[in-house]
């Protein structure tokens, strides 16, 4: 049943914003309901397999479990994973799968592994023609996730993904198949290295040509030095917290790391716990219920209260849609307004994420929000109704894990705080309006000193030649750089990483500088002052591509506004400038054959989707 909390504490605006968002989304979701419901409704979709059909999903099994799979008596589990050797986060999951299929036998289930998804890391591409696929990568593995699970033989789901593209994309695809229970099992992040701080240190020291490449590259390897996720609150680390507080992890499970026992026991409880959750059992809950109106909220709250990933204001609004929901930036700048900063994770502040869990983690958001009624409590989980089981701290005991009462204290107030002593009052996300159009604004990352400044534009069309001007010296005044041409239909919104040393080096410098772009630069944005995922882009005539070098432009994040101070007719009387895109442009690295999506993908306000360019 779709409905609102029935907490009588909610804060008002919360209540008011998911009411909205139901309302809204009133069509769409009854229609999604209705369609999981019958399919769930007929049982086992093997079960309608003619022979043939069934004989060729079970060939490959052992004579116990082609028994079992033929007499439909026990629930067969698929198994999707992200898994590869390259990336380190996706590295642990290599070995995942043989202990969850043993979990799912051991509690009266059968597990079979139904396919991989491609996973691509935008660390490694940063700067290359090869990031221009990441955005796009999102709906290929959702359309890769919905090809292991069509072949009707699942009563379950087992999703293994962590990073950034990966877990979006798995999540709308098994949303496209919202009658399976599903539970996402972590790999956890790697354990501490070379602090967030000093690494940062030495990409400017770098930038600044104070360091040589032998310098940066011992830091960058002594900070990523193995296996488990990035250690700075980017994409990654925020998919694991959205899982866990949308009830799709095991609780307690997101940020413990690789290759240790809880993390081992915690896994196989994730086999155990979806056996249980199936239409042959008493507990089933579907996905698609799961992620309700109440869910996505939040989601976007617990993005907002630790200051995570900008990606999720394309991200979310992608995963909200699949389940029949329509989120919008305006949701989510209205409940950052009430939503207090509880977090200083970097590049929000100097711990990592690691440092962060162990003050008291997710558990305590979860349990500090609840009590200020930030949070929908009245939702439906992988572990059984309400959130309040996510206040919990996973333990290891004699029968592999227990949940035992989360911390009510926070171990490290510079880390981590409650509502009633936040970093901030407001959350760590501002929408900007104005006659440039609309983005974003991650300023938990930016001191209120920055989030206010006007200045003379400096216009490029790549991020290489604003490198090339930084570095021959051609940027020392205040000026506010226009990235345009660096949105989904121009080049799939690559992220703009290399631009944030040498600009956080003229900040430093004492230079007012600020960055407006229809590009992104996603949970790692930092310091300066970004207003990014510009909507309309300038590939679709948006108007920053009538921009000018000289051109005096605001960006207010106090206020939420970004203008070029020219009268709107003038502006619009200009010619385009800038870039030609030809199709010989974008091709090489495998881009080419990406154009059919390059060429339907919505904007960044519906979540850059090339599934539903429509959404208003």
């Amino acid at each position: 049943m779709t409905h609102t909390d029935s907490r009588t504490d909610v804060h008002p605006v919360l209540a008011a914003v998911t009411e909205r968002i139901v309302e809204r989304s009133k069509a769409e979701r009854t229609a999604y309901l209705a369609r999981i419901r019958e399919a769930g409704e007929r049982g086992p979709a093997r079960g309608r397999l003619a022979c043939a059909n069934l004989a060729h999903g079970f060939a490959a099994s052992g004579k116990v479990d082609k028994a079992a799979l033929r007499e439909m008596v026990k629930p067969n589990i698929a198994i999707v994973s992200s898994y590869n050797d390259m990336l380190s986060a996706h590295q642990p999951f290599e070995a995942f799968p043989k202990r969850l299929k043993a979990a799912v036998v051991e509690a009266g289930g059968i597990a079979q592994f139904a396919g991989g998804v491609p996973a691509m890391c935008d660390g490694v591409t940063q700067g290359r023609d090869g990031m221009q696929l990441s955005l796009f990568s999102r709906d290929v593995i959702a359309m890769a996730t919905a090809i292991g699970l069509s072949h009707d033989m699942f009563d379950g789901a087992l999703m293994l993904g962590v990073c950034d593209k990966i877990v979006p994309g798995m999540l709308i695809g098994a949303l496209g198949f919202g009658h399976l229970p599903t539970i996402f099992v972590p790999a956890g992040p790697m354990t501490s290295g070379l602090s967030n701080g000093e690494k940062s240190r030495v990409r400017q020291l770098f930038a600044e040509g104070k360091a040589d490449r032998a310098e940066l590259l011992d830091a960058e390897a002594s900070s990523y030095h193995g296996a488990g996720t990035c250690t700075f609150f980017g994409t990654a680390n925020s998919n694991q917290l959205l899982m866990e507080v949308m009830g799709l992890h095991l609780p307690g499970s997101s940020f413990v790391n690789p290759g240790t026992p809880l993390r081992d026991a915690l896994t196989r409880e994730a086999g155990r716990r979806v056996t249980g959750l199936t239409a042959l059992g008493d507990e089933y809950t579907p996905i698609g219920e799961v992620v309700d109106e109440r869910a996505v909220v939040n989601a976007c709250v617990a993005l907002l209260a630790t200051g995570g990933s900008t990606n999720h204001t394309l991200h979310l609004v992608a995963i909200a849609r699949a389940a029949g929901i329509t989120l919008t930036w305006a949701d989510m700048d209205e409940l950052s307004a009430v939503v207090p900063l509880l977090a200083r994770i970097y590049p929000n502040g100097s711990a990592d994420v690691n440092h962060f869990h162990a003050a008291g983690g997710l558990g305590y958001v979860v349990s500090s929000m609840l009590d200020a009624g930030l949070l929908h409590e009245d939702v439906k989980t992988v572990v059984g109704p309400g959130l309040q089981r996510y206040t919990e701290e996973a333990k290891l005991s004699d029968e592999g894990v227990e949940w035992q009462p989360g911390t009510r204290i926070s171990l490290d107030t510079s880390v981590l705080r409650g509502p009633e002593d936040p970093f901030d009052v407001s959350g760590g996300l501002k929408m900007l309006t104005g006659n440039l159009g609309t983005c974003v604004m991650k300023t938990s990352a930016v001191h209120p000193d920055h989030r206010v400044m006007s200045a003379p534009a400096r216009v490029f069309d790549d991020q290489s030649d604003f490198l090339e001007a930084f570095e021959s010296g051609a940027l020392d005044c205040d000026f506010v750089a226009v990235l345009r041409y660096q949105g989904p239909r121009a080049n799939g919104m690559p992220e703009l990483h290399k631009l944030t040393p040498a600009l956080g080096v003229l900040q430093d410098q004492g230079r007012r500088v600020a960055l407006v772009t229809d590009g992104r630069m996603s949970g790692a944005s930092g310091k300066v002052p970004a207003a990014i995922h510009l909507t309309p882009e300038a590939a679709v005539d948006g108007p920053l591509a009538r921009v000018r070098d000289g051109d005096l432009i605001t960006v207010d994040a106090e206020s939420g506004s970004v203008n070029v101070h020219i009268d709107v007719k003038a502006l619009a009387a200009r010619a385009v400038t800038g870039r030609t895109l030809g199709a010989d442009e974008w091709v090489g690295t495998g881009r080419e054959l990406f154009a059919g999506m390059r060429a339907v993908v919505g904007p960044a306000t519906r979540g850059a989707s090339a599934f539903h360019p429509q959404l208003v």
